[in-house]
């Protein structure tokens, strides 16, 4: 782990796990053990808040915009020159293909540093309010911008790398100074950037501390940590929750990225060849494992049985398996326990009414799961109400627009989406969808300078673009009289 500037290991405190001082990480591809990650105790949680702490009190990290600017280049240049070692290791411990390092699983979050670095250069940390009347007085009014403190950054284990650097790249050019906590079934890929931060940038001791740790008291130290500042999240909504109330009780601002279940609208006029292969291979995109994908199809109901056909007959093309073959575009689900979450909800689904196309079916060895195509679905149900995290598509039948933009609604959720069909027609049904982020006959939105986030229970705040660093900045209003200020 990184704390304080120091590559450790975990502390032997009362607080560890019954595991010891390290725990397994397993390869999701073949079920065998990849390696071993530090078994963080909460006295090192407590050791790497600290050393953040103190690095933002007390050093000039968080006022001299040179050296973030200079150490966010190093970071950008050292990941850049380290990518094939990343794009292994992301490959061996997450199970994403070689084809998805070359996108959002690494190549794509590299590019985040780099956008973060160019912002800096540009962004206007003040903004002048001019002057105003008051007791006889000209009064001179400005706000500045600065960073809001100790960041503790939690991530989930499907993109690891785009997660911590969508946080941890804003955070440094913002000023804070960041606990970035590793996911429980990801932890080495994590490491290996604090590792990187450690060797071959001039980050100062204390600014990015990166801990790993199966035990949830870790995690709950830094939610409740008077120290902390602001605590930004990626994961599951009921996850969210627990962090959310945890951190109410040092009222510390929370940014919560989370679930989704999003709907694909496909309209009359729509290209249903299009639109079969955007939601078919979309769905199965890193075994479903993506909380943006769109795992609710919703088609008009007298073409049902045509659409239907034609993603079956794109799922039939689906090559799944061992993750590092060039050919394979699906590889596995993180762990068995998520394959059986995954199964037992698809179960559940045909137990309710709801029928198998094609999939539904465990491939071992590894933990892969057949893409699924369930139709007869309810939307109240929940396979169509809960995210399942898996490669699972479900058809709903809508009888006219106003229909499915209900049946879209009709969720807690509101992350993404996406509309098929004639443009402008298309535009009008996407913007009666209550998400944060939508496609329109394919497009794609996902950049470093776009803001990704969501609606309802699908999170708070933005990631991304000019509005994921404002997460991470505080703003102080300020006024002097504009004779004192003259006479300075």
């Amino acid at each position: 782990m990184l704390i304080d500037g120091r590559l450790v290991a975990a502390a032997e405190t009362a607080e560890a796990t019954e595991t010891g001082e390290t725990y397994a990480s397993v390869n999701p591809a073949t079920g065998e053990v990849l390696g071993y990650a530090p078994d963080a105790g909460v006295d090192d949680m407590r050791a790497a808040i600290g050393a953040a702490r103190r690095a933002f009190d007390a050093t000039g990290w968080s006022t001299d915009v040179t050296e973030r600017l200079r150490c966010l280049e190093q970071l950008h240049r050292a990941l850049v020159e380290h990518r094939d070692d990343f794009a292994a290791l992301t490959v061996a411990e997450v199970g994403a293909t070689a084809a998805l390092t070359a996108g959002a699983q690494l190549d794509g979050p590299i590019e985040i540093v780099r956008y973060y670095a160019d912002l800096l250069r540009t962004y206007p940390m003040s903004e002048d309010l001019g002057t105003v009347e008051s007791r006889g007085m000209l009064h001179h009014r400005w706000v500045e911008k600065e960073a809001a403190g100790v960041v503790g950054a939690i991530i989930a284990y499907n993109y690891p790398n785009q997660l911590a650097l969508a946080k941890l790249a804003p955070a440094l050019a913002a000023g804070c100074t960041v606990v970035l906590k590793a996911a429980p079934d990801t932890p080495l890929v994590t490491l290996a950037l604090g590792e990187l931060i450690a060797e071959h940038t001039d980050i100062p001791a204390g600014v990015v501390n990166v801990v790993s740790s199966a035990d949830p008291a870790v995690g709950e130290a830094l939610t409740t940590s008077a120290d902390v500042d602001i605590i930004t999240f990626t994961g599951s909504t009921p996850t969210g929750r627990t962090i959310m109330a945890a951190a109410s009780g040092t009222v510390k601002r929370v940014f919560l990225e989370l679930g989704g279940k999003s709907a694909a609208i496909v309209l009359e006029d729509a290209d249903f060849n299009t639109a079969a292969l955007f939601t078919a291979f979309s769905m199965v995109t890193h075994a479903g494992q993506g909380c943006a994908l769109t795992s609710r199809v919703l088609v008009p109901r007298k073409h049902h049985d045509e659409i239907v056909a034609l993603i079956q007959a794109n799922f039939g093309r689906v090559r799944y398996g061992d993750p590092t073959d060039p050919k394979t575009y699906m590889g596995p689900l993180i762990s068995e326990k998520q394959r059986d979450k995954v199964d037992g909800m698809v179960k559940r689904a045909v137990t309710a009414g709801a029928t198998v196309v094609t999939g539904g079916e465990k491939v071992d060895p590894g933990y892969f799961y057949t893409p699924t195509l369930l139709t007869d679905v309810d939307p109240d149900s929940e396979i169509a109400q809960e995210e399942v995290f898996g490669p699972v598509l479900v058809v709903i039948a809508y009888d006219d627009d106003d229909d499915a933009v209900r049946i879209a609604n009709n969720s807690v959720y509101g992350l993404s989406g996406a509309v098929f069909g004639a443009a402008d027609r298309a535009l009008a049904v996407a913007r009666r969808i209550r998400t944060g982020t939508l496609s329109i006959n394919g497009g794609n939105y996902f950049h470093p300078d776009a803001p990704f986030g969501g609606y309802k229970q699908s999170g708070i705040g933005r990631e991304m673009g000019a509005a994921g660093l404002e997460e991470f900045l505080e703003r102080k209003t300020l006024a002097a009289p504009v004779a004192a200020e003259a006479g300075k």
